[in-house]
C-alpha cells in the first residue's frame, strides 16, 4: 500500500472522529449555548436510546447481515409497555415483557434467516412492516400519554448518572466485552470476514447468527423503553426510520456493511453521539426543521460512501499482499 493510500485509509478510518470534531467546532462557533455543560449532558442522554439500538445493529453488521426491523421492534415494545402501565400493571412486569418482545422478534428474524435461508434484508424488511402494522393495531393509531412512573426512568439519577446513560453504559460494556473478550465475539468477526472459511474451521454459523439477531432484537426493545421514558408518550410514528439512524451510527463508527470489521466502543458510540450532536446543533441554531431529513440522509450517504471507499482500498491492498506472498513462495 503506497503512502497516498495509507493516508486515505487513515482518514477514512478516523472519519467519524474527524467529523465529530468538525461538528463540535462549527456548532460551538455558531452558538455559545451549544458548548454549555447542560447541553452536552443532554446530547449524551438523548443519544442513549439510538446508541443502544446501534450496539445491537453492530453485532448484525459484523456478520455481513442487516436488521431493518429494529424501529418496529422499538414501537411494539414501547406500545406494549405503555398499554400495560396504563392498565395499572407493574412497571417491572412491563420491563420483563419488553425484554421478551425483543428476544421474540430477534428469534423470528433468526428463524427465517437461518432455517429458511432467506436473505436478512428481505426477512427484516418484511418484519419491519409486520411490526409496524401490529404496533398501529395495538395503539389503535392513537398517541398514548404515559403516567409519571415511566418518566421517572428517564429523569432518575443513580449515583449522579442519568438513568438512560447508565442503561446505555451497561449495554455498551456488555456488548464490548462479548466482542473483544469472548470466543463468541471472535467467531462473529470470523463469520463476517469469510463465512465459508469460518464454517470449514468448525464454527457453528447458524448458532452465531441466531445470537446476533437476538442481541439486535433485545437492544431495539430496550432502546424503545429508554426512549419512551424520555418522551413520556408513544405516538403512531414512534421508532419510524430509527433503523437507518442505527445503521448510520454503526457505519459512521467504522463498522463495515460488508462484515468482519467494526467495534461498539468507541466506534458505534461515537457515531450515535455524532448523529444526536448534529440534530441538537440544528435545533440550537434554529435551522429550518425541513432540513433535518436532508441532513440525516446526507449522514447516511456519507457513512455508506466512506465504508465503500474503505472496503475498496483494503480489498485491493489484501489482493496485492496475497500476490506478493504467492510470488515470494514461488521464488
Amino acid at each position: 500500500m503506497n503512502h497516498n493510500n495509507k493516508f486515505l485509509t487513515f482518514v477514512l478510518q478516523q472519519a467519524s472522529l474527524l467529523l465529530f470534531v468538525g461538528v463540535f467546532l462549527v456548532f460551538g462557533w455558531l452558538s455559545p449555548k451549544f458548548l454549555t455543560t447542560n447541553n452536552l449532558v443532554n446530547i449524551l442522554i438523548q443519544s442513549s436510546s439510538i446508541a443502544i439500538v446501534a450496539i445491537g445493529m453492530t453485532f448484525v453488521l459484523l456478520t455481513a447481515g442487516i436488521d431493518l426491523s429494529v424501529g418496529s421492534i422499538m414501537f411494539v415494545a414501547a406500545a406494549s409497555a405503555g398499554k400495560m402501565v396504563l392498565r395499572g400493571m407493574s412497571l417491572w412486569l412491563a420491563v420483563i415483557v419488553v425484554i421478551f418482545i425483543g428476544l421474540l422478534c430477534g428469534a423470528l428474524n433468526a428463524l427465517f434467516i437461518t432455517r429458511l435461508k432467506i436473505l436478512p434484508f428481505i426477512v427484516t424488511l418484511a418484519t419491519l412492516y409486520v411490526g409496524r402494522g401490529f404496533g398501529l393495531w395495538l395503539t389503535e393509531t392513537r398517541a398514548m400519554n404515559l403516567p409519571e412512573n415511566i418518566l421517572q426512568i428517564g429523569t432518575a439519577r443513580i449515583f449522579g448518572i442519568p438513568a438512560p446513560v447508565l442503561i446505555f453504559g451497561l449495554m455498551l460494556a456488555l456488548g464490548h466485552l462479548i466482542l473483544t473478550h469472548t470466543p463468541m465475539g471472535r467467531q462473529i468477526y470470523a463469520i463476517g470476514a469469510d463465512r465459508e472459511a469460518a464454517q470449514k474451521a468448525g464454527i457453528n454459523v447458524i448458532r452465531i447468527l441466531k445470537f446476533v439477531y437476538l442481541v439486535s432484537g433485545l437492544c431495539a426493545a430496550i432502546g424503545g423503553l429508554v426512549s419512551i421514558a424520555q418522551l413520556g408518550a408513544v405516538s403512531p410514528t414512534f421508532g419510524n426510520q430509527k433503523e437507518f439512524a442505527a445503521i448510520a451510527a454503526a457505519v459512521l463508527g467504522g463498522t463495515s456493511l460488508f462484515g468482519g470489521r467494526g467495534q461498539v466502543f468507541p466506534g458505534t458510540v461515537l457515531g450515535a453521539i455524532l448523529i444526536q450532536t448534529i440534530e441538537n446543533g440544528l435545533v440550537i441554531i434554529n435551522a429550518d426543521p425541513y432540513l433535518y431529513p436532508l441532513v440525516m440522509s446526507g449522514i447516511i450517504f456519507l457513512a455508506v460512501f466512506t465504508d465503500s471507499l474503505r472496503h475498496g482500498i483494503l480489498s485491493r491492498a489484501r489482493r496485492r499482499w496475497i500476490r506478493t506472498e504467492a510470488l515470494d513462495s514461488l521464488g
